[in-house]
């Protein structure tokens, strides 16, 4: 029998009862997280199911843990066991219910059974790097995003792409490919350059932003070429984690707090910020730091980073 930490059972129950006094069809706006865990990736999964990991919280114990759970309920179990490696970015593929899942400073990426936690792939995209600084990372992979016939994995301090092709029946190859970007872009500076990725549903197009200058660009798949997209009304300085539904793209800006909120033409060449979702975060002193960012029906889902106190860190619901 698989023994989970007592205060992720501690969490679960307490979560869960208020749910039950809420009623069964209330969503929780904020789901408490164990304090210490440090949550960066968010990813929805089949049904009502949600997916968090322990990136680069206080609590070494649980780094690479992922835990499982119900937005309907709040409550959640421990997937996979913690593993060492921090367990940034989350994408679930429903094709396989495989979750892939990027590694930050270990310079990995891996993918999971969603059902069992079983690790079925696993990539050592670059040496690890220590973290946190000093020294600078020499390698961070960021997020990761699944198309149709592969999986792209971001690296902060690297001008590269790496992608994982998918078999005909979704699963992943045992090996990777490097994508060179363009070293003016995404090689140079100081902060972290290539971080949130999103997809068109077709596959044909890459969406990815560069965090310290706040630029937005597509990536032709079939070519690679990386076009900046030109934007009105605003910026996404501090841009994280990426979600793309039809041509909205919503961003999450970090350190300010907010998501932005960009309609899309249809070339993806040029967009405008339309509006700025500030809710909870402005008003709510436990919820900072928003990092990545998921849907499920009319709701966003974001988790906080694990930088700010006070702890808990939270998933927290938004209104789309």
């Amino acid at each position: 029998m698989r023994r989970e930490p007592l205060v992720v059972g501690l969490f679960l129950l307490m979560v869960a009862g208020v749910a039950a006094q809420r009623g069964a069809s209330v969503y929780p706006d904020l789901i408490p997280l164990p304090a210490g865990f440090g949550p960066e990736g968010i990813a929805t999964g089949n049904g009502s199911a949600f997916y968090v990991g322990a990136a680069l919280g206080s609590d070494p114990r649980v780094l690479g843990q992922i835990l499982a759970g119900d937005l309907r309920t709040g409550a959640f179990s421990q997937l996979v066991a913690p593993t060492g490696r921090p367990a940034l970015g989350i994408k679930f593929d429903p094709r396989s219910n495989l979750l892939f899942v990027a590694g930050g400073p270990s310079g990995t990426g891996a993918v999971y059974d969603a059902a069992s936690g079983a690790e079925v792939a696993f990539y050592q995209f670059r040496p690890a790097s220590p973290f946190p600084p000093p020294p600078p990372p020499t390698t961070f992979i960021n997020d990761v995003i699944v198309t149709r016939d592969a999986a792209y994995f971001t690296d902060s301090f690297v001008p590269v792409l790496y992608r994982v092709a998918l078999g005909r029946r979704h699963e992943p190859s045992d090996q990777f490919e490097e994508i060179p970007l363009p070293a003016a872009v995404f090689g140079a500076g100081p902060g972290p350059r290539a971080n949130g990725i999103a997809a068109d549903p077709s596959g044909k197009y890459l969406i990815i932003d560069q965090t310290s200058a706040g630029q937005l660009y597509r990536i032709d798949t079939a070519t690679y070429n990386v076009v900046p997209i030109e934007l009105t009304g605003g910026d996404v300085l501090n841009a994280d984690g990426l979600l793309l539904d039809g041509k909205t793209l919503y961003v999450v800006q970090n350190a300010d707090n907010r998501v932005a909120v960009v309609e899309l033409s249809p070339d993806f060449l040029s967009g405008a910020i339309t509006r700025y979702i500030v809710e909870p975060f402005a008003s709510n002193g436990a919820t900072k730091v928003p990092t990545t960012i998921a849907e499920f029906g009319d709701a966003l889902y974001a988790v906080t980073g694990g930088f700010a106190l006070p702890a808990p860190d939270f998933v927290v619901r938004m209104r789309k």
